[in-house]
């Protein structure tokens, strides 16, 4: 049998890291789809204030196995 997947686009963000963004990410999208089976970092951003990181973003698109 073969299977069918779709790949979402989100957008995680943390005060604290990349890492700590992507676990957010992953954690969140877990909670809405169902059968996520991987992510990929398509791209990462970082907001500045003060002169310092405030934020860091990243951009990830999930990939889940449709249902029948």
């Amino acid at each position: 049998m073969a299977s069918v997947a779709r790949v979402t686009e989100i957008i995680a963000s943390s005060t604290k890291s990349f890492d700590d963004a992507v676990e957010a990410g992953v954690d969140r999208a877990t909670k809405t789809l169902s059968n996520v089976r991987g992510a990929w970092v398509e791209g990462q951003k970082v907001v500045i204030d003060n002169g310092r990181i405030s934020e860091w973003r990243v951009t990830l698109k999930v990939t889940f196995v449709l249902e029948d």
